[in-house]
């Protein structure tokens, strides 16, 4: 179920993106709430997966896949739109392809991103990439900066007194979520050394 869900939510995002490419208010509405509940189910997957016991390797590959899709999507989607400069996909994408290729090698290995086999073996790295309160801190700062980008460019918005603050603060939570994402890849990159010291490659 759990791993459903991590599939599900992606084809949740592809079609609130798909969406914002209807000039409608209507459809940004919508792809406001998508937006929304394909984050929650973000929490949702992990969720079940502790509550009945179906944590499993393949449920930490499909948690990060889907985390990468989605986010990657809409970063791309917005620069594409206009609504952000290209450096914050650009940013995105290369982060994602050095960590998940490093924990590719770690997965050969026997450990995973998160838990009890975590490749992170230092409290700051495990505190940075796996603590509760990055990864919340994180997808907190990346929710509110998806979805206010989006009602700020919700046709008919521009007319909101609140329309210019909105604005401000989705660009300031972009940029508040991008730093997260390369620091959060950073003690992956760090503590790789040691995968590789330990094959002698």
């Amino acid at each position: 179920m759990a791993n459903f869900i991590s599939i599900f939510r992606i084809f949740v995002a592809f079609f609130a993106i798909y969406l914002l490419f209807i000039p409608a208010t209507w459809s940004y509405i919508l792809a406001f709430l998508l937006t929304v509940i394909a984050f929650i189910l973000d929490g949702v997957d992990g969720y079940i997966a502790r509550k009945f016991n179906e944590a499993s390797q393949l449920g930490s590959v499909l948690d990060i896949m889907g985390d990468r899709i989605v986010e990657a999507s809409y970063w791309i989607v917005f620069a594409i739109l206009g609504w952000l400069n290209p450096i914050f996909p650009i940013i995105c994408v290369t982060r994602a392809f050095t960590t998940d290729s490093l924990r590719s090698v770690a997965l050969a290995q026997g450990y995973t991103a998160f838990g009890e086999t975590s490749m992170q073996t230092s409290k700051i790295g495990k505190f940075i990439c796996s603590s509760k309160f990055m990864r919340i801190s994180y997808a907190v700062a990346k929710v509110v900066a998806f979805i206010l980008l989006i009602l700020s460019n919700t046709p008919g918005f521009e007319i909101c007194p609140m329309f210019n603050l909105i604005n401000i603060i989705a660009i300031i939570s972009a940029w508040i979520a991008i730093i997260f994402c390369v620091i959060r890849g950073i003690p992956v990159v760090i503590e790789s050394k040691k995968l590789f010291e330990k094959n002698n490659v």
